[in-house]
Formats: structure tokens, C-alpha cells, sequence
């Protein structure tokens, strides 16, 4: 069987004057730029979604500096994260891009989104949460199995799908399947020394988003840039409350809600929602 579109995509390397950068491009059409969850690299996205979403843009995956494949000094800080991915847009030359991301990559995406505005034409925001303290904040479950050296299966029912749906947990074991396809040119996995150390560097840690001047709110309330939110109905991590309040006071903000589903929904329903990311941009 031929490799998918995401998994024969060879890595290359920005090379920035500080640092290289991880990267893999596929696909054609807008740029759409993603930025990968907490303790993820290159390979934590399902190749599915990727090929879905290629056939409408073209994809760029990275990791961040000092993670995964890329080199420099690592960091969880979220302006770090977003200078990355805004380095890497001007690398590879593009102007206006789609700005994506997954949970952490969420908000590196808000962050992107509401500091350079110039460069972004849309924001998808896959689990995640708004800037802020959440008034719906996360299980502690999530936290206890996230911080497991290595998480199998079971472990990815809890931290990314709906464990009381078997539609949800057959589904989990298609998308870890897909997941271990790739069997050469992988990134590095990060270790748990490294992300325990910028785990315990963390300032707030009531928030996947901090945000104590309230700027980025503002910012993104006010946003004229079309932004996608897709959340699972039941993220134990970033739960989807936490945006119901803001759909009357975010200006520009869609709410897309999968059902039976937690903080991965695009990989519970790859094809669905890269069809709506990509239904999204071309009618925005």
C-alpha cells in the first residue's frame, strides 16, 4: 500500500538564524499553517485528517524549537511558540495563511492570529480554550494521564476521545493505527524530563491560556479575521462551555461541535472536519 500524502512527506528544516526548524509541506492551494498540541510533534497528527485537508491547502506541520526534530532552546512559552510558526510562514514565503492548532497549538494560533494579524486569513482552533481563566476548568483526570511517561491506548481513550462511546473508542483505535503507519523519518519523541521541566516553568497553571491584562481577549474579540472552533462535546482538557459565552461577544467566531466525542475530534471524524475546515475557509 502507497504511503499517504502526510506520511511520505520528507522532513526538512527551516534554518533560522537561532535555530532549525522542523517541517513538512503537502498538498495544494492556501497555505494552512498547524501548531501541534502539548508534548506533540511531527507525527501526533492523524495522517487522515492531513490528506483530507491536503486536498484543499497546502499543509505545513512543524515542530517547535527545541522540540521533536527541531533545534534551539525548548520552551512551552505560548509568544515562543507563535514566533516559531510566524518564522516559518516567512521562511517558506508565504503571505496570508490559514492558522491552525490543536489544543496548546490552539492558543499558539490565537496568539499568531491576534499578534500578526497581516500574516493571517483564517484561524482554526481544534480543542482548545480561549484566553483567560475557564469557567468550566479541566478534569484532573486529564492532567494525571497526560503525565504518564508513555500513553497506550487505553491512555488515548481518556485523553483524546469519548471512553463511554464505543463509535468514540473504535474510532481511537483506527486513528492509533494511522498514527504508527509512518515508519521512517520520525520526530523525536519529547521527554518526559524535558516537558516536566517547562511544565514546572509555567507561571499560571489554572489555564492552558494565560492572559491577566485581558489583551488577547480584546484582541480577538474585536478580530475582523474569520475564526473556526472545533470542539469535542465532551473535552475533559478544554472543554467546549468554556466558548459558549464568547459566540455573542467574538465578532468573527464559529462554534463547531462534534457529538459523542473529546479533545481530538478531528481525529475521531478526520474527513468531517477537514471538510469543514475547508468549507469554512472557501465561504469566509
Amino acid at each position: 500500500m502507497a504511503l499517504s500524502k502526510a506520511d511520505a512527506a520528507p522532513t526538512k528544516f527551516a534554518d533560522l538564524s537561532s535555530r532549525k526548524i522542523a517541517y513538512r509541506m503537502f498538498g495544494s492551494g492556501t497555505p494552512l499553517v498547524l501548531a501541534v498540541r502539548f508534548r506533540g510533534t511531527l507525527d501526533a497528527w492523524d495522517p487522515l485528517f492531513l490528506d483530507e485537508l491536503a486536498k484543499s491547502f497546502t499543509v505545513v506541520i512543524f515542530d517547535y524549537s527545541g522540540l521533536g526534530a527541531s533545534s534551539g532552546e525548548p520552551t512551552y512559552l505560548r509568544e515562543s511558540l507563535a514566533q516559531d510558526a510566524k518564522d516559518l510562514i516567512d521562511y517558506l514565503g508565504f503571505g496570508k495563511v490559514v492558522i491552525g492548532g490543536w489544543s496548546l497549538g490552539g492558543v499558539v494560533a490565537q496568539v499568531v492570529a491576534a499578534k500578526f494579524p497581516e500574516a493571517v486569513s483564517h484561524a482554526v482552533l481544534i480543542g482548545t480554550a480561549p484566553p483567560g481563566t475557564p469557567q468550566v476548568p479541566s478534569d484532573p483526570l486529564f492532567m494525571r494521564t497526560a503525565m504518564k511517561p508513555q500513553n497506550d491506548l487505553e491512555d488515548e481513550f481518556i485523553l483524546f476521545f469519548e471512553p463511554q462511546s464505543g463509535r468514540s473508542t473504535a474510532a481511537a483505535a483506527r486513528s492509533h493505527d494511522r498514527l504508527a503507519n509512518r515508519k521512517r523519518d520520525r520526530s523525536p519523541t519529547i521527554p518526559e524530563s524535558t516537558f516536566m521541566k517547562l511544565l514546572s516553568e509555567a507561571k499560571d497553571r489554572s489555564t492552558i491560556f494565560p492572559d491577566p491584562e485581558g489583551a488577547y481577549m480584546s484582541a480577538l474579540a474585536t478580530s475582523e479575521i474569520p475564526i473556526l472552533v472545533v470542539s469535542g462535546d465532551h473535552d475533559i482538557a478544554c472543554p467546549v462551555e468554556n466558548w459558549y459565552g464568547l459566540s455573542r461577544k467574538w465578532q468573527s467566531m464559529h462554534l463547531l461541535t462534534t457529538p459523542q466525542s473529546g479533545h481530538a475530534p478531528h481525529h475521531q471524524e478526520p474527513e468531517f472536519v477537514a471538510q469543514a475546515i475547508a468549507a469554512f475557509v472557501a465561504s469566509h
